[in-house]
């Protein structure tokens, strides 16, 4: 929207045209998410406290948990909130990457919205049917990976990379769609079962944000692509501005969800911030380094996998709980130790993606 603008202005103030920059859109963008996150927040935060959108804690779970009972939950709408003006202000809205993300970002967080309407106000402990939940994220992503390989123009688009080689690929054709459908879907119940702790999922989505946007902005650009040898997409560079919204609107809701908590997320923000990510992941072709910055996210997931295998199997359970950041926490580490700990690896993880892009 504003781009628009300064192209118009441009014609009568040649100032105008430092707008036609995607960095420095980027970084506006971020800005703005964050303001705009900061300020929504205690309003935000004040009417779900009057609606009763209170956490319900697991009788099963760890014993310091059980204060964070009421505390508001579906905060995960500021996210979406910020994240949407955010990049209506300052990308290109003629680009289909920009759309599809926000349709993704936004359908995600329907289901999200619908699953946590009926676990805390309708009081259904489970909130949506499983089936029903995964048949909706399905059609979702099935529908996002359709769209992407039906419009791809360029072979690099529906190709598989591999980090660390330089000329090696592989041409998935049709299979592209399967993988597209997993790496979104899967991403997007990852990101949910991590958040189980204040600020343990917003902040590695925050710093994977961040790098996938450097991968974004330099697929997009034929120059840098040529020069660290990865594949040219044109338009993917304009990924950017929503990436950098983000990061800015991950970072506004931490400002209130750190420990101890003053809102959680919610399945309305988890479920689709982790669909964002596999979204950029897919269409930047970065799935691989993807699934190694998103270790973290990874773990979580193979830990509910394999307790819940090995107690049909055996009747025991691996772990003391699973997502296993509550292993840890009955192990006796303190929560904040837990957090910290988890982000330090994201952090070292997202390097190691960031670091295939020139050890090639």
């Amino acid at each position: 929207m504003l781009l628009w603008l300064s192209e118009w202005l441009t014609q009568y103030f040649h100032a105008f045209h430092v707008f036609q920059y995607l960095t420095l859109r980027a970084i506006l963008g971020t800005l703005t998410a964050l303001v705009l996150a900061l300020f929504m927040g205690p309003a935000i935060i004040r009417q779900l406290s009057s609606h009763r959108f209170g956490q319900v804690v697991r009788d099963d779970g760890p014993q310091s948990h059980f204060s964070k009972a009421g505390t508001p939950t579906m905060g995960g709408t500021l996210i979406l909130i910020s994240i949407l003006l955010t990049t209506l202000l300052w990308s290109d809205l003629s680009n289909r990457y920009v759309w599809l993300l926000l349709l993704v970002t936004l359908g995600f967080g329907a289901i999200g919205y619908r699953d946590d309407y009926l676990k805390l106000i309708l009081r259904h402990s489970r909130g949506m049917p499983a089936r029903q939940k995964y048949l909706c994220q399905s059609i979702l992503g099935l529908g996002a990976a359709c769209y992407l390989y039906f419009t791809a123009t360029l072979p690099a688009e529906t190709q598989l990379l591999f980090p660390f080689f330089k000329n090696i690929s592989l041409a998935m054709g049709p299979f592209f769609i399967v993988l597209a459908y997993f790496v979104i879907v899967g991403s997007s119940n990852a990101v949910n079962l991590t958040d189980g702790l204040d600020g343990l999922a917003i902040m590695p989505s925050v710093m994977i944000s961040g790098a996938l946007g450097v991968f974004a902005y330099a697929a997009g650009n034929s120059h840098f692509a040529a020069y660290l040898a990865i594949p040219y997409v044109p338009g993917t560079g304009e990924i950017v501005v929503f990436c950098g919204a983000l990061v800015g609107a991950g970072l506004g809701f931490l400002w209130f969800n750190t420990y101890p908590a003053q809102v959680f997320m919610g399945d309305v923000g988890a479920l689709a911030l982790g669909a964002a990510l596999g979204t950029i992941a897919v269409i930047v072709r970065q799935e691989i380094v993807f699934f190694l910055m998103s270790g973290i996210f990874v773990l979580e997931t193979v830990s509910v996998i394999l307790q819940v295998a090995s107690f049909k199997l055996t009747g025991k359970r691996i772990f003391k709980m699973a997502p296993i950041h509550h292993h840890f926490e009955l192990k006796g580490w303190p929560e904040p130790r837990v957090i910290v700990r988890f982000w330090i690896i994201t952090f070292v993880l997202v390097l190691c993606g960031l670091a295939t892009l020139k050890l090639r």
